[in-house]
């Protein structure tokens, strides 16, 4: 659950939401990728599902690690997948990893 928010995956492996809208009660503009989905992983405002293809689908608020799409084509592959307060990380099958989110709060990695 994040703060104001619950996910469930059902028995078929679609999932359903309820609560806040704004933190995540809201899937329904990505409820057609919310198929086979293997475990949800939710910040303080924003769910990250883990579908059993190794994909990743997120919604909810932006700032809290909502917006996925800067590292999409990077969300391949995927074996697990962490979250702070407001940002997410998905350890990819490689050993490599991908955040996003709020990068005060872990959403960026440091420079190498």
């Amino acid at each position: 659950s994040s703060l104001r928010a619950f996910c469930a995956i059902k028995a078929d492996g679609s999932v359903v939401t309820w609560g806040d809208p704004a933190w995540g009660g809201d899937s329904s503009k990505v409820q057609d990728q919310l198929r086979d989905v293997q475990c949800v992983t939710a910040s303080s405002r924003a769910f990250a599902a883990l579908l059993k293809n190794g994909s990743v689908v997120t919604w909810g608020d932006a700032k809290s690690g909502a917006d996925s799409s800067q590292v999409s084509h990077r969300l391949r592959n995927v074996q697990q997948i962490h979250a702070t307060h407001g940002a997410f990380v998905a350890l990819l099958e490689n050993g490599s990893v991908v955040t996003w989110g709020d990068p005060a709060l872990g959403g960026q990695l440091p420079p190498e």
